[in-house]
């Protein structure tokens, strides 16, 4: 039981020492390609309370570890002439340490240590290092891949310029061949001995079959697909315009208004087709009210006249009441009151013609009626 206890307490100890420092991460072997770059890892996480005051590369030589690269207060500093201008340490991101190297030759391949130094809060410094090994080798070349410049695509107007590309992946220095294939003769023919080929401008003789081949320092020969390069005149725009229907679709077709939208429209329309009827149904009732109120008014004053004239004619004794055996003994004395009758029932028919004329031309219709009812 006391062993088991005694086991359980070293191997606590032991989590809180491995967690509690910080640990350098890296790769036991990495393998570069001869003259190419390769980049050698080592890492680590940030921990509160150890803060990074040394970084240290070195290489192993027959005569043991060199220092190659240190990494201080003061600064970085390549210690070994070899290395100039070939080795990159990264120091954007903090906790990465990677090693980048260029250009590699057979003889880097070798033992390379990356140590790293800490200071605690205490003062205390502690030291941590791993080693990789590094390994260069001599990579064939790979299947070349052929692309555009500027992402055009094989098919191009006439009077643009353009270029082919050929890439492919080993090795450097790797040497390209461009070829064009000709419909008279089984024969490619050599247009170009780079990896890209340019058109400046392109013209329609430039329309063909094109291939390239890449080569390394090691393996053999790698040839790319071929592809077919267009090139139309641009003088004839309209063939291009004749195929524009069968692709293209209207705006209403390539997207549609949502829902919500139309709902909306909607909604507005009907608002606007309610405030129209309701400013027309306002307006004419305005106007009938005023028509009403001016035959109104008029029909006022020619009772009040007609009144005045009554009281006119029984003052001056020609009353319709007398009696009718005096109307009969005497026709004589009766046409003095048939005169003013008549003159009151022609002033009355000239008030009400000053009547019709007063009321506007719309409301005729109003008045005709007004008429025969009286």
């Amino acid at each position: 039981m006391m062993k088991l206890l005694l086991g359980l307490l070293l191997l606590g100890h032991l989590m809180v020492v491995t967690h509690g420092h910080p640990i350098l991460e890296a790769p036991k072997t990495v393998t570069g390609p001869w003259k190419g770059d390769v980049n050698i890892p080592c890492t680590y996480s940030p921990l509160k309370g150890y803060t990074q005051v040394l970084v240290r590369w070195l290489v192993e030589r027959d005569s043991g570890p060199v220092t190659i690269f240190l990494r201080d207060s003061s600064g970085d500093h390549i210690q070994q002439a070899k290395y100039r201008g070939r080795l990159l340490i990264n120091h954007e991101v903090l906790g990465d340490v990677s090693l980048q190297l260029k250009t590699l030759e057979m003889d880097d391949k070798s033992h390379y240590t990356c140590e790293v130094t800490w200071q605690t809060l205490d003062g205390n410094e502690l030291v941590r290092d791993e080693i990789i090994e590094l390994r260069v080798q001599k990579l064939p070349v790979s299947k070349p891949t052929v692309t555009t410049g500027s992402g055009y695509g094989f098919t191009v107007l006439q009077g643009m310029r353009i270029s082919l590309q050929c890439q492919a992946h080993g090795s450097p220095p790797i040497s390209y061949v461009w070829y064009k294939e000709q419909t008279d003769n089984p024969e490619p023919t050599k247009v170009a001995n780079l990896s890209t080929l340019l058109f400046k401008p392109a013209v329609l003789a430039d329309t063909g079959s094109y291939f390239c081949t890449a080569k390394g320092r090691v393996g053999s020969e790698q040839r790319s697909d071929t592809v077919k390069f267009v090139v139309k005149d641009s003088s004839k725009p309209h063939k291009t315009n004749t195929e524009a229907p069968t692709t293209m679709q209207s705006p209403l077709e390539r997207k549609s208004l949502p829902i919500f939208a139309i709902i909306l429209i909607i909604f507005l329309c009907c608002m606007v087709v309610c405030i129209m009827v309701y400013i027309m149904l306002y307006r004419k009732t305005s106007q009938q009210e005023h028509v009403y109120e001016v035959a109104r008014v008029h029909a006022s004053e020619a009772k009040i006249s007609g009144e005045t004239m009554r009281m006119a004619i029984f003052e001056s004794g020609c009353s319709s009441e007398e009696p009718a055996t005096q109307t009969l003994g005497n026709d004589s004395s009766g046409e003095p009151c048939l005169d003013q009758q008549y003159q009151i029932i022609a002033q009355i028919n000239g008030d009400y013609t000053r009547l019709l004329h007063t009321v506007p031309p719309d409301y005729k219709l109003l008045t005709i009626e007004g008429k025969s009812v009286c």
